[in-house]
């Protein structure tokens, strides 16, 4: 495995991990388990982690997307100079791509809307 191809899966493991803590860190709380914070209470995190887990887990996701993007859009031209048919397969693995950037963001609205 090259070194290039490692560092798009620890980069691409690193940002599932960060959306999953931050998920985790979102329904945890005991304001949402109903474990005893009152509505209007102070919440049972600080505040500036939540902000950071919401920028990293953006940040994060989008560098992400951005080296499997380019790894798969390089793949994709060069398998349409072949055969033009695969254009609509390409796009569609592009996409895919292009989701996981849509996922981070999905996390950081979540965490963002739970402080406040």
């Amino acid at each position: 495995m090259t070194p290039r191809a490692t560092f798009a899966i620890a980069l691409t493991l690193m940002t599932t991990l960060m959306a999953a803590g931050g998920t985790i860190l979102l329904f945890s709380t005991p304001a949402f388990a109903g474990g005893g914070a009152a509505a209007g209470s102070a919440p049972a995190f600080d505040p500036g982690m939540g902000y950071l887990a919401a920028a990293l887990a953006t940040g994060l996701s989008s560098l992400a997307a951005g080296v499997a993007v380019g790894h798969v859009g390089s793949a994709a031209i060069g398998a349409i100079t072949e055969k033009p048919e695969l254009l609509g397969r390409m796009l569609i693995l592009v996409g895919l791509a292009e989701g996981i950037a849509i996922y981070g963001l999905i996390i950081s609205i979540l965490i963002l809307n739970r402080l406040g």
